[in-house]
């Protein structure tokens, strides 16, 4: 009879067994370590994240932060500000602006309504809501796919460029995502198991995502995905079993719908990108738990000094690649509208200034809720006409900035102060000079154009006369 060998095959790896980093501990909750053992302080380092981000945006990015959010709140609050055609039309819901307006009740009542905190005071608001939304991620995450990835998936969160330069700014999807992201947490679908879901979950799940379109009605596109989920796993509960593949048919369901709209925006997606960025925290886990193994097997411990690991790659790349870019975004790029703004409500409040014109097309620049000063001021209209071949104010002047403001000058009450940016400057600056205006101040705008010719730089004009 033939002996056997004495050799032992290993066993063959289960294929349905989830990666050593997924696998998941009834004790997990118990046996965090170090700073993440503590929820507060996760909570604590988003919001000084947060805050000093917000403190760091001093750019321009869309008019909706300050025309549909500040400027209707600052008209509610202090009685006057603009309030654009989409508000008299009644088409923009007052939920996100009436945010805004106990703030501004609390600054006026101590008296701290100077142009510091009416510019800052703001972004520091929407600041705390953001850091929730951070926190709210990395529980998400955790209750997916586990601590390490939840881990990860913050730091690829914090470190995004285009979160960093986006979050912290008072627009109604930054507040959309913070709310998408909390009902997402308490919703069914996405617990371990949804049969046995606590009543007091779903509905909170359902209120946070009803505050979400009533907000932003287009959140609708997210919640009918996540509603249509629920309802196929109530007739099959076996139908999706990952969660993971939840999540990829969620951000192909948004990326998908508003395809195929005719109005596009970056921000608009902003929802669906920390879900995006929770695979990158995936991503880099399977990198750790690699190497980890990696390690392990090497017999020089002189080899693991010299190597760079994919780890260690996969973190340079992050940082190379978004942090340069957060800081030119948020500190560089497109600072021309707000430091213009900023410099003349210092202006304003020494009482130097009387009115303002702004040739520029329309909206280009914070109002109102910048100046905090009720004074005159004029910019060129571009609310839609019936009629789509009859050009704008705004459309009239970029064609021809010499006629249009000759015309205007026919009948106008001379402003105290212009302002334009360059490009229109270099054709305007004979009229200006033979009106008596002399520039005051200029401030650098951008280095590259935008969706229009290069605006390097934009001009305040004063009136020598006054």
């Amino acid at each position: 009879m033939k002996r056997k060998s004495s050799s032992v095959t290993p066993p063959i790896e289960d294929r349905n067994e989830k990666p050593s980093f997924l696998k998941r501990k009834e004790n997990e909750t118990t046996s965090k370590s170090g700073f993440f053992s503590s929820s507060k302080r996760i909570l604590t380092l988003c919001l000084v994240f947060r805050m000093v981000n917000s403190l760091l945006v001093q750019t321009y990015f869309n008019p909706d932060e300050h025309w549909q959010a500040l400027e209707v709140a600052h008209h509610i609050t202090f009685g006057y500000g603009h309030l654009t055609w989409e508000w008299s039309k009644g088409i923009r819901s007052y939920l996100h602006p009436m945010m805004f307006v106990p703030l501004y009740k609390f600054l006026a009542l101590l008296g701290l309504d100077t142009p510091w905190f009416m510019i800052r005071a703001p972004r520091l608001l929407q600041s705390v809501f953001s850091s929730v939304g951070d926190f709210y991620l990395y529980k998400l995450a955790h209750r997916i796919f586990g601590e390490r990835v939840a881990q990860w998936t913050l730091f690829s969160q914090l470190v995004n460029w285009f979160t960093f330069f986006c979050f912290t700014r008072t627009l109604s999807n930054n507040l959309e995502t913070v709310l998408t992201l909390i009902g997402l947490y308490y919703w069914p679908s996405f617990r371990h198991s949804s049969k046995h879901v606590h009543l007091a979950s779903r509905k909170r799940g359902l209120v946070l995502a009803a505050l979400a379109c009533a907000l932003r009605p287009t959140s609708a596109i997210t919640w009918l995905y996540v509603g249509l989920l629920e309802l196929f796993e109530t007739k099959d509960p076996g139908i999706f079993q990952s969660k993971q593949w939840k999540l990829f048919g969620l951000m192909a369901w948004v990326l998908g719908l508003y395809s195929v709209l005719g109005h596009k925006e970056f921000r608009f997606v902003m929802p669906v990108l920390p879900i995006a960025l929770m695979f990158s925290g995936y991503s880099l886990a399977a990198m750790e738990d690699t190497d980890s193994k990696e390690i392990i097997r090497k017999t020089s411990p002189n080899l693991q000094n010299k190597c760079p690991s994919r780890m260690q790659f996969g973190l340079l790349f992050l940082l190379v690649t978004n942090l340069p870019m957060a800081l030119y975004m948020s500190l560089v790029h497109q600072r021309g509208s707000e430091d213009a703004m900023n410099f003349l409500s210092h202006e304003a409040l020494e009482d130097r200034v009387k009115s303002v014109l702004f040739l520029a097309p329309c909206h280009a620049t914070p109002y109102y809720s910048t100046l905090h000063r009720n004074l005159p001021m004029r910019f060129l209209d571009c609310s839609p006409s019936e009629n789509r071949e009859i050009p704008d104010e705004s459309d009239l002047f970029m064609m021809d900035p010499v006629g249009f403001v000759s015309d205007m000058a026919k009948d106008w009450v001379v402003p105290s102060h212009i302002v334009l940016f360059d490009s229109q400057e270099k054709q305007l600056k004979e009229f200006l000079i033979s009106h008596s205006f002399r520039e005051l101040k200029r401030f650098f705008h951008a280095h590259f154009k935008v969706d229009r010719e290069l605006q390097g730089s934009i001009v305040v004009y004063s009136l020598t006369s006054q």
